[in-house]
């Protein structure tokens, strides 16, 4: 989809406490071998501060770089990739009340680590559709300590999940970064890769299990589809959407100046993408991303948050942003930096 006339006017990014990879070995967290190979160096981890309230602080962070009131938001989107709240509440109209935003529609989407790029497809649409939005603030956040989620092992080697949070003002008006193009599309035969066996019927026993996606991972590939023709399926669907982004930008994939990807192990960054589009691990934010861990869908903002205040991307160069998350849903887009924000 191109998009004409969407910028994104500032970001905002909250980060806890930093704990090392090494660290995590030493505790007996992590092990030793895959710390040693993923080249992954760290995370951070929130303990008792809610996803929500680090959600406020980014926002308030995106705020105040744009020079907005709260007053000044029409719409508000919201992601999650874990709890959010108890069931039952609504998590973007906590964000809302703590920010002082008045009466405003407001969307609580679910797609895993693809959250932010698809709050930003639902934005350009309110912003060039009937809705005429001029401003709509995102968010994202989450916070996985709880004994229910292994951080370290949980999701497989090629993650350390971390907590933290990212918001992003949006707008027709102007902003650091123009977006050329966003598209996004879902391989539903690999639904079941991170369902597993599990039931689709609420818990009955009154007990939550672990999350253990990496273990229905496991099971799905030994009984559904070999690793191997999973991981080749991912990277044909993966790469036909950024294909398609590239072409609706009117670009080659030699244009880019960086690509932001989730933060992971860098050998599959690079064999997935990075290769395919002919470009070196140094056009990534993988150097920098490496430390923070997987934040779930705030990976890409926390990076471009990143890249935009060291100095590293400059008016006129083409930023390409890809997430996924299960089902399996894949979404990027194309960003043109047109400033350098006083921030």
């Amino acid at each position: 989809m191109k998009a004409e006339g969407v910028f994104i006017d500032s970001v905002g990014v909250f980060l806890p406490d930093w704990v090392s990879a090494e660290q995590g070995v030493a505790d007996g967290l992590y092990d030793e071998e895959v710390y040693k190979a993923s080249g992954l160096t760290g995370t951070h981890v929130a303990e008792d501060l809610p996803a929500l309230d680090m959600a406020v602080t980014a926002a308030r962070t995106a705020l105040e770089r744009a020079g907005l009131d709260p007053g000044d938001i029409e719409s508000h989107i919201h992601s999650g990739v874990y709890h959010q709240g108890p069931d039952g509440s609504y998590p973007p109209a906590y964000i809302l009340r703590e920010l002082g935003v008045g009466n405003v529609p407001s969307l609580h989407i679910r797609q895993g680590c693809n959250g932010m790029l698809a709050a930003l497809e639902i934005a350009v649409g309110q912003i060039t559709g009937a809705a005429e939005v001029e401003t709509a603030l995102l968010t994202t956040a989450q916070n996985f300590s709880t004994p229910l989620i292994d951080r370290w092992r949980g999701f497989g080697d090629s993650y350390i999940l971390a907590d933290g949070a990212a918001a992003a003002v949006v707008g027709a008006g102007s902003g650091f970064a123009e977006l050329r193009a966003i598209n996004s599309g879902t391989l539903p035969e690999l639904e079941k890769w991170h369902r597993g066996d599990e039931s689709l019927l609420p818990p009955r026993d009154g007990t939550r299990a672990e999350v253990a996606v990496a273990e229905r991972a496991a099971l799905f590939n030994e009984r559904e589809m070999p690793l191997a023709e999973t991981v080749e399926r991912i990277g044909e669907f993966d790469l036909s959407i950024i294909h398609r982004t590239l072409v609706d930008a009117d670009l080659n994939a030699s244009d880019l100046a960086r690509v932001i990807p989730i933060n992971q192990d860098g050998r599959m960054i690079e064999f997935s993408v990075l290769a395919p589009l002919g470009l070196p691990m140094s056009r990534s934010s993988w150097d920098f991303g490496r430390s923070v861990g997987h934040v779930g869908a705030a990976d890409l903002v926390i990076s471009l948050d990143h890249l935009i205040r060291a100095g590293e991307l400059a008016p006129g160069d083409h930023v390409l942003l890809l997430s996924q998350g299960p089902g399996w849903i894949s979404s990027s887009a194309i960003l043109t930096i047109t400033d350098r924000p006083t921030w």
